[in-house]
């Protein structure tokens, strides 16, 4: 099993795919089951009956209780249990893990460590997301047989979009531009400004620019799972590199990363952008990221079997590898720090 970190918020799934059925999920290498209450609050317990272990996945709602397919043992949203049939008594030792969740910005949130220390506040939000002045889409779940800090490193890096997506976010002679970075106390940002430049292909289609423009690209990695890049573009030499943003468009693509295993996650993306809402220019936004976040799996998934193959190789590190250094240097600092915390205090006299 790798090391992930557990005090913190991972993105679960969209909110929009829990009902009033049972549906396996499986987080950082933990499988578990995920309902919707009559409230319509949300439940998750660990997908496995502690009796025999069959998946409670595989059994049935009773009213906000799961009682298990194969012997019948209920248990209720907070993973007691309720009822063993032919038994009167029910051993309070006998429980199942149940997870804390909430919802934000469409998405299903989940707490994988100590339940006391889930603070709903801490879950990510973008605020733009909730302004009229701004629409959005959602995007999809995309399944990447890769291992989840290898799009991490993806999501921290500007410079691979002038080689890998010419079609849709750059062109290769963008390749040269340079890279800046910083380490904030929450979050490690990357940005390069390309000025004086044609507008993007995926931008062609939302907004009306004659000439050239001054365009943007920051990406914001908040360890361990959650990226925000901010890019746009204004008419060049009208100062949006100064702060002036007057007559621009403007996007944010949030990716939230669902760590399955050591070679799989999934990337939930979705678009936030300064452009009202169109079903025809939504459809041709959608269409052109999807086809930019393929040519990043193509690539990821590439990666993913060559270090399966090549164990051990040293990898070269370049200029532009800072970013990605310091986002892992981040997380772990942050899962020494759990682990450190979780040693239990002995006092000596």
């Amino acid at each position: 099993m790798s090391k992930y970190l557990r005090n913190t918020w991972y993105p679960l799934t969209w909110s929009s795919n829990v009902d009033r059925s049972l549906k396996r999920h499986t987080v950082i290498e933990e499988d578990i089951v995920v309902y919707r209450k009559t409230d319509g609050e949300i439940a998750a317990l660990s997908d496995a009956c502690p009796h025999r272990l069959a998946p409670l996945s595989i059994g049935r709602l009773v009213g906000d209780s799961i009682e298990c397919g194969y012997h019948g043992m209920t248990f209720n949203c907070s993973g007691t249990c309720e009822k063993i049939p032919g038994q009167r008594r029910v051993p309070d030792s006998i429980k199942v893990k149940s997870y804390p969740v909430t919802e934000n910005m469409g998405m299903v949130w989940i707490w994988m460590g100590d339940p006391a220390k889930a603070d709903k506040s801490k879950v990510f939000d973008l605020k733009e997301f909730h302004d009229p002045n701004y629409s959005y889409v959602l995007g999809d779940a995309l399944v990447v047989d890769a291992n989840y800090l290898n799009l991490a490193d993806n999501l921290c890096d500007p410079s691979h979009v002038a080689f890998v997506h010419q079609s849709t976010l750059s062109n290769k002679e963008h390749g040269e531009v340079p890279v800046h970075y910083e380490r904030l106390e929450d979050r490690v940002v990357t940005w390069r400004w390309i000025n004086d430049s044609p507008l993007i292909p995926v931008f062609k289609d939302q907004f009306d620019y004659e000439g050239n423009v001054d365009r943007w690209h920051y990406y914001h990695y908040f360890a361990p799972s959650v990226a925000m890049i901010d890019f746009g573009s204004a008419p060049t030499g009208t100062g949006a590199e100064q702060g002036n943003r007057d007559h621009c468009i403007q996007m944010f693509a949030c990716h939230f990363i669902t760590p399955i295993d050591e070679r799989s996650c999934i990337q939930h993306w979705l678009c936030v952008k300064n452009i009202p809402s169109d079903p025809e220019k939504n459809a041709k936004l959608l269409a052109g990221l999807r086809i930019a976040f393929d040519e990043d799996k193509t690539v990821l998934q590439a990666i993913q079997k060559n270090e399966d193959k090549l164990v051990g190789f040293k990898k070269a590190r370049i200029a532009i590898d800072v970013s990605n250094i310091k986002m892992r240097q981040m997380l772990d600092e942050m899962i020494e720090e759990e682990q450190l915390e979780s040693i239990p205090f002995t006092e000596v006299v």
